[in-house]
């Protein structure tokens, strides 16, 4: 870097930051929200000294006071394509595909967010971003109307879109570019109650569907929910109403165990804010959530085909009356999938980190000659394999989560089409680039951490 920049890792770190401060003020349950998480994980942790020394260990314990992820809603390829250009200047890149039109949301949608080591334990902020697809909004009058209402706006701000350009221009900010770039691109993530547009525009792009009506009717795509990491999500959602806070029906994700894998959620209903329009006195509006996340071990492609075929057979199940039914009926189902970290490893359903052991560390520096194979070597603790974390989203889930806060009813005023490479590629060309696929990202963290065992080591499988 020159003139003295800022790295991408301090420029997210501090952008994560004033936005959180910033949701707190706007939404002051997130504030309990943060108390509740930081709560459970210190009893977590004290409850169980072997996790707390798996995390240190993998760095993960620095990372829970600061980890979020935050999610917005974009309209048009041009508002997600700067975004791009924003997030890049943080260290962010595009993650995977979801299309969350499959389960009757009209958007489709990636994560920005770190891919290398370094900068996740640094801070893994990621943003959730998703693109309303005008295209299943099945009145053609609204459709063109609601397209030509996003022409006319800009979510950035002139001094925003200044310092993207000479950031790029640049490489990077000095301290006081970063900090204004920090305060300029935070305006497009405010909530202003003031809609765009006259009070019949807005309920009949509500009634398409209420999310059509967010993304649609504001002058900026505003946070919508900023998402703490917990360590234990059955006691957040059972400590939620202790908070003054009502959690929705039910956890998204898979069921509890010994080593969680990908990603469990839940969230608090969102919230009914006053908004005003041009041509009326005022109304509400719903869209802007609390969430809680639990993270677990990444899954190969062969452990997330088994996990979407256990799934899918639990959605067959009769609908539990409670979360406590739901997790219960979940539990049975995925007794199929293994929960010990040996078996996860040998059977390569989950993503492992390799790296020489304390132990390990001590036998090579007396001499003792290293095992020949990895399996051996991690079997008598010259090497440790500790899972890495899942970083990612789930398309079930995400969409689980828009839905219990659109009302948790599925609005069907729009078209829904099944999944295809042509989605994933017209979002791809608004975007300005292909996204990264998780599987070669984590295969990648894998690998690199083995490779550097088997040098150090000299195992040469």
């Amino acid at each position: 870097m020159t003139l003295s920049q800022v790295s991408p890792d301090d420029i997210r770190s501090a952008f994560s930051q004033a936005m959180s401060d910033m949701y707190r003020q706007e939404v002051p349950q997130y504030g309990d929200l943060l108390e509740l998480v930081a709560n459970i994980n210190q009893t977590t942790l004290d409850s169980d000294p072997a996790l707390a020394a798996r995390l240190d260990a993998q760095n993960e314990t620095s990372r829970l006071g600061v980890e979020r992820h935050g999610a917005i809603r974009v309209g048009t390829a041009d508002e997600l394509s700067t975004l791009r250009r924003v997030f890049a200047l943080m260290g962010m890149y595009p993650v995977s595909y979801y299309d969350l039109s499959e389960a009757g949301v009209p958007v489709h949608s990636t994560a920005f967010r770190p891919i290398d080591e370094s900068s996740l334990q640094r801070n893994p902020f990621r943003v959730f971003t998703s693109l309303l697809r005008l295209e299943l909004i099945e009145d053609a009058a609204l459709r063109r109307q609601a397209a030509s209402i996003l022409a006319e706006r800009d979510i950035f701000t002139p001094g925003a879109r200044e310092l993207i350009e000479l950031g790029e221009r640049q490489g990077g900010f000095d301290r006081d570019q970063a900090e204004r770039f920090v305060t300029e691109i935070l305006e497009t993530f405010r909530w202003h109650r003031d809609a765009t547009v006259d009070h019949d525009t807005y309920h009949a792009l509500h009634a398409a569907h209420r999310l059509v009506a967010d993304v649609v009717c504001f002058r900026g795509p505003h946070i919508n929910h900023l998402t703490p990491r917990t360590l234990d999500i059955d006691a957040a959602q059972a400590a939620m109403p202790d908070y003054g806070i009502t959690p929705k029906a039910v956890i998204e994700g898979p069921p509890r165990r010994q080593w969680p894998i990908l990603l469990r959620q839940t969230s608090f209903k969102a919230l009914e804010e006053p908004v005003r329009f041009p041509d009326a006195e005022g109304g509400t509006h719903t869209a802007r959530f609390g969430e809680i996340e639990q993270r677990g071990v990444a899954l190969t492609p062969k452990g997330r085909a088994r996990y979407d075929e256990l799934l899918a057979q639990s959605r067959h199940a009769p609908a539990a009356a409670d979360n406590l039914a739901h997790q219960r009926q979940l539990g049975e189902v995925f007794a199929a999938f293994p929960d010990d970290a040996a078996t996860l490893r040998r059977e390569a359903l989950a993503y492992f980190r390799y790296q020489i052991s304390a132990s390990g560390r001590e036998r090579l520096a007396s001499g003792e000659s290293a095992p020949a194979s990895l399996d051996d070597a991690v079997g008598t603790g010259w090497v440790d394999a500790t899972p890495i974390t899942y970083e990612d989203f789930l398309p079930v889930s995400a969409a689980g989560i828009f839905q219990s806060n659109l009302g948790d009813t599925q609005q069907q005023a729009h078209a829904s089409e099944p999944r295809s490479e042509s989605n994933q590629s017209a979002f791809e060309l608004a975007l300005g680039r292909p996204v990264h696929d998780e599987f070669k990202l984590y295969g990648r963290l894998q690998q690199d951490s083995l490779e550097r065992v088997q040098q150090q080591l000299g195992i040469e499988d």
